[in-house]
């Protein structure tokens, strides 16, 4: 699955340790280390049938803060975003088969103003597929078109041990490799990183921290971006409760 996401920091060698590593986690396949951490994130298999509402507070660097107030009805394939920028809201609805898009609460704008906002309905797709990803892992790890190293590796990732998952998508599917890096205790998901190129070490990676709920799903809280190749600082995500205005 293709995301055009800025670009992030240098990827540590891992350092592999087996001595902290509990002897169960050592002996766990991909496949068994994955459905450990969907039972954590995941205990009741809300997310495919998910109805939730919440929002995410991005911050940049540089930039001014970027509120998005997500609904997601899954059952009836629906997907809306409400972004609030500067003084700017847009709203992208994809429900089926069908694309819907606000300006200032507006359905009704210039094509000039879709072409300057980038209001269309493959923008609206491309948020769709992002935040689903992003929100859904690791249950999106199962979906059709992912193919897992079958072998769980160990590693020190900026100062925590992880067992660690790659991941490559089959073509037409997606052309970056990913790196899913899980608390070896809990199977909580702790990291993860993505490359275009891993001989080039471009792409980036995120630190995870804390934890919130969407319906009864365990998800991040705080999502920070760097650099693979350089370890700059992109800007944090966090996740909270919608209606807050904290």
């Amino acid at each position: 699955m293709e995301f055009t996401v800025a670009s992030f920091k240098k990827l540590l060698s891992p350092v592999f340790i087996l001595a902290t590593i509990p002897i169960w986690a050592q002996q766990l396949t991909a496949t068994e280390l994955l459905e450990k951490s969907i039972a954590y994130h995941d205990p009741q298999g809300q997310w495919g049938r998910l109805r939730a509402d919440f929002e995410i507070l991005a911050e940049r660097p540089g930039g001014s803060d970027r509120l998005s107030t997500i609904h997601m009805d899954q059952a009836a394939s629906l997907f809306r975003i409400r972004v609030e920028q500067e003084g700017v809201t847009k709203t992208y609805q994809v429900h089926g088969g069908h694309c819907r898009l606000w300006y200032q609460g507006e359905a009704g704008f210039p094509e000039e103003t879709a072409a300057s906002e980038n209001l269309t309905c493959e923008r609206a797709s491309l948020l769709r597929d992002y935040y689903s990803y992003l929100y859904g892992l690791p249950m999106k790890l199962r979906d059709p078109g992912t193919v897992m190293e079958p072998e769980v590796t160990r590693a020190d990732f900026h100062g925590k041990e992880y067992l660690v998952i790659e991941v490559r998508y089959e073509p037409g599917t997606g052309s970056d490799t990913w790196r899913f890096y899980f608390d070896p205790e809990t199977s909580a998901l702790g990291a993860y990183q993505f490359f275009h190129d891993v001989a080039a070490n471009d792409g980036e990676y995120i630190l995870l921290e804390g934890e919130a709920a969407i319906g009864t799903m365990r998800v991040p809280e705080l999502r920070k971006w760097y650099r693979n190749d350089t370890g700059e600082y992109l800007g944090s995500d966090r996740l909270r409760p919608a209606g807050s205005r904290e």
